[in-house]
């Protein structure tokens, strides 16, 4: 099975499934000498981890994370990276395979079941396999990684937040918040007044067996300008791939995306400033272009937006076929999250922090 490794200098590589006897990855490309706090990772995973309100999936997993290579113990609790791949893994606790022994010849809608049955000639059903949701845990450690990496390089932060749930939206602009502030919230959305009526529509179409998308905006501040590397692996291309990845994404905006496309290029293009009296930082006076420009960064915050899709398994009756291609009913069983979004938020801050630490460890080579 290809297709499992993401990065050019900084890699992970993931493996595992939904329902084995663990998930886990290696991270290959980190600078000997790094200072890696163990507790800022576990505080990621937390994050993403199931099971911690009343609209996320009841899916009880501690996922705590063991680092099983490529770092060194040093003080106060901390590991120093030692350049060699960092291995680690993650237990499978609370998988119930048994939710899942009536999909064996069934085909559920718009899940992955048909197109690995189509390109393999068998899948797990258990849980999804490999192309459950499950796997994004080990994406999550690697960013964590990445993150401190970052941090402690270039002070760069990352930030993303719910923006909207189904038709339920914040008023303002792409922004960048704190964790905390974005943490306050069940939903993790920034605004009181919006996080209620979005929790309330999601326990809504819980209540009824149903499910909601909506979608996320993701901003990274303090990123040098000139990470990139043009034309196929742009800066722009890269956290495409890296986002489109995610399980349940199928819409992606950089900067004003789609609303740039009713603009004259008058009314869209960043005009440049000098953002120093002295002229020594160059900046833009707006940031239609998300912070990318040619496929490299410019200096500016990179503004995303994220669409993720109602979450597939719904407890309605739904037509469908078997594998004989005989027209059957199924219904979903198990435990779902009604609505991704909630924990899909550490996944996407992790999947830019993994895009952006290669690339600034690419950047190394591209000038003396």
């Amino acid at each position: 099975m290809a297709g499992n490794t993401l990065g050019k200098v900084f890699q992970i590589t993931t493996f595992g499934e939904s329902h084995g006897v663990a998930i886990g990855g290696i991270i290959d490309g980190v600078p000997a000498g790094l200072e890696l706090d163990p507790a800022g990772i576990q505080s990621d995973l937390d994050r993403r981890r199931p099971g911690t309100s009343d609209i996320t999936t009841p899916r009880k997993e501690d996922d705590k994370v063991v680092i099983l290579s490529g770092v060194l113990p040093a003080e106060g609790g901390l590991f120093i990276s030692t350049g060699t791949p960092i291995g680690f893994q993650l237990a499978n606790k609370d998988a119930k395979s048994a939710d899942y022994s009536h999909l064996e010849n069934t085909f559920r809608p718009s899940h992955a079941d048909y197109t690995y049955d189509a390109k393999y000639g068998l899948r797990d059903i258990r849980g999804g396999g490999r192309s459950s949701a499950r796997e994004t845990a080990c994406r999550v450690v690697g960013g964590a990684i990445a993150r401190q990496l970052l941090k402690t390089t270039y002070s760069v932060e990352i930030s993303a937040y719910v923006e909207r749930v189904q038709d339920i939206s914040v008023p303002f602009p792409p922004t960048f918040f704190s964790r905390e502030m974005v943490d306050s919230t069940a939903v993790r959305c920034p605004s009181d007044e919006v996080a209620s009526k979005m929790i309330q529509r999601i326990e809504t179409v819980r209540d009824e067996g149903d499910t909601v998308g909506g979608s996320i905006v993701v901003v990274a501040k303090n990123v040098p300008a000139g990470w990139g590397e043009p034309v196929f692996d742009k800066l722009n291309a890269d956290l495409a791939k890296a986002l489109m990845s995610i399980p349940a994404v199928k819409a992606l905006e950089i900067g004003s995306g789609f609303s740039g496309t009713l603009m004259r290029g008058s009314e869209h293009n960043d005009e440049f400033v000098s953002g120093k009296s002295d002229g020594a930082v160059i900046e833009t006076s707006s940031n239609r272009s998300g912070g990318i420009q040619g496929g490299i960064s410019n200096g500016e915050e990179i503004v995303i937006r994220i669409g993720f899709k109602p979450v597939a398994t719904i407890k309605k009756i739904q037509n469908t076929v078997n594998r004989d291609g005989e027209e059957i009913t199924v219904s979903g069983k198990g435990r779902h999250d009604p609505c991704v979004l909630p924990r899909a938020i550490p996944i996407v801050e992790a999947m830019v922090a993994l895009v952006l630490a290669d690339h600034s460890l690419r950047q190394r080579t591209s000038r003396l």
